[in-house]
């Protein structure tokens, strides 16, 4: 281990080593190097300052190559607006792909993969871990393509970004995980072996503490009318109170395969939100559409499926050269940018992916995060959670979007709103009434909370907040002269938090958002 060493920007001591890691970012133009979590702070603070445009041209000073690759991949949390409070904790998602890797974003500090199941043997074979446990399983240090997958879908869905020192994590990056091989050494992934799996989670969910199910796999085509194991074991897995979500597939069809046929499934196509944290440019991208047997439309939502950040596979060739071509990045190596564009890379540890395949574990994830806010939820509680609060994709047919864009903060926010039943008056935050802009916000912790915006140039105290019931947090009715406004809550005196209920958001000057107000 390397001596610790002062990092120029903010002065904490960080080991050379991980200083060293400033000149992974082409961007970044300081010689003494800086820790990663600076560096992060200045791209992000860049974007929302400036924005996207001003900062694809400081990429650009040094990369002359296209902007949205120079750009890497903006961590999924801030693209969705995620409610930073909810990550998933006490929930428990199954995973079923080809196969795993128990990346350092899943095991530490702590490790949360609860167990590993080979579910293409019949009896399916089982390994289980504590939490202080370094799990392993046969081939799982390979670096076989074969562990790819299921390496990208568990850590989009629930990586804590270790290796980016928490930037590239995932919607639920405290859940636990439970992963579920079924892809054969040899030959495609059956429904048989679909089904089994499923089965797996349906007998022994309680134990594990499993409320969510995602599947970034495809079975083998079927009959629409003629049903399947796949469908009725993940139909069983429903009805028992477990979500069980499945990617739409990839290639723009009309049609659909186990498990995105079943009815009871939630089914997630693409979104290709150009990596902003803006609608403006928002576009369906080239997901299979259909309908269940039962002639249910789908996808019911559309997520992120292309510049999302995912683990490169350690021991895999990728990783190699990745070492290698950041290294010579770092030597001001001319030539070396286009191969490293061309892989996809953000650092040596991530690079950016697409599919559908990616937008499953993010909805999955965000279910998690639903639960952690509202245990009581029923999987069809949460499908209507998720459908009132999408967004519309402007100028893409219904068939294609289902009920719209998948939205982590708002999701949330209505999710806490349903713990209050139908007489709690409002899911989201800012209320428009005739008497005044009426703030709300839902935090069990507070002990104290006020508003403080732009209207007065942000002077304190701020608009304080009162407990309507246990947890549910409202101000009175306060004027505003029409116009836009910026604010945020202050919690306890200490603590910031823009609005999770309200979608619109801008900088804050300080790398950070603010929620938006406008009054008509």
């Amino acid at each position: 281990m390397t001596e610790p060493a002062p990092c120029p920007s903010c002065g904490r001591a960080t080991e050379k080593s991980v200083l060293a890691e400033a000149h992974w970012y082409p961007y970044w133009e300081r010689e003494d190097g800086a820790c990663p979590a600076c560096v992060q702070q200045h791209l992000l603070t860049t974007l929302l300052e400036k924005g996207e445009a001003e900062l694809h041209r400081e990429i650009q000073a040094r990369w002359p190559l296209d902007a949205r690759a120079a750009f890497g991949a903006l961590p999924t949390p801030l693209r969705l607006h995620a409610d930073p409070r909810f990550t998933g904790r006490g929930v428990t998602i199954a995973v079923l792909d080809s196969g795993f890797y128990p990346h350092p974003d899943l095991v530490r500090p702590r490790n949360r993969i609860r167990a590993y199941i080979d579910a293409t043997r019949d009896p399916p074979r089982v390994r289980s871990y504590s939490p202080d446990e370094t799990p392993w399983w046969p081939g799982w240090d390979s670096g076989r393509p074969l562990l790819w997958h299921g390496l990208m879908t568990s850590s989009v869905c629930a990586g804590n970004g270790f290796l980016s020192h928490g930037l590239y994590s995932g919607l639920a990056s405290h859940a636990d995980l439970v992963l579920i091989r079924v892809r054969p050494e040899k030959g495609p992934i059956s429904n048989e072996i679909l089904a089994r799996a499923l089965d797996w989670v349906s007998a022994h969910a309680r134990e594990l503490g499993v409320r969510v199910v995602t599947m970034s796999v495809a079975g083998e085509p079927v009959d629409p009318l003629a049903g399947n194991p796949v469908d009725s074991a993940a139909t069983a897995l429903v009805e028992s109170g477990i979500s069980v979500v499945a990617a739409a597939g990839n290639d723009g069809r009309r049609r659909l395969i186990p498990p995105a046929t079943a009815p009871m499934v939630l089914t997630v196509g693409g979104l290709d939100d150009k990596n902003t944290f803006t609608h403006e440019e928002v576009e369906i991208w080239h997901s299979n559409y259909g309908e269940a047997s039962n002639s249910v439309p789908k996808p019911e939502l559309v997520a992120p499926s292309i510049w999302v950040a995912a683990p490169v596979l350690p021991g895999s060739a990728v990783a190699r050269e990745a070492l290698g071509l950041f290294a010579k990045r770092a030597a001001a190596n001319p030539g070396i940018e286009e191969s490293i564009a061309g892989l996809k890379l953000i650092t040596p540890h991530y690079q950016h992916v697409e599919g559908t395949s990616f937008a499953a574990p993010v909805v999955a994830a965000g279910i998690a995060c639903l639960l952690e806010a509202n245990p009581a939820l029923t999987p069809l509680l949460i499908r209507d959670v998720l459908r009132r609060t999408a967004h519309p994709v402007a100028g893409a047919p219904p068939e294609r979007q289902g009920a719209g864009a998948f939205d982590a903060g708002r999701a949330v926010a209505r999710a806490l709103h349903e713990r209050h039943g139908d007489g709690f008056p409002w899911p989201f935050s800012p209320r428009l009434a005739p008497a005044g802009v009426v703030f709300g916000l839902h935090d069990h912790e507070a002990r104290r909370v006020e508003v403080l915006g732009s209207w007065n140039g942000w002077k304190g105290p701020g608009w304080p907040a009162s407990r309507r019931e246990a947890g549910v947090w409202e101000t009175p009715p306060h004027r505003l002269e029409p116009g836009e406004y910026a604010y945020k809550f202050l919690l306890d005196g200490q603590r910031w938090l823009d609005d999770p209920g309200n979608r619109r958001k801008a900088h804050d000057g300080a790398g950070n958002l603010n929620s938006v107000l406008i009054v008509p």
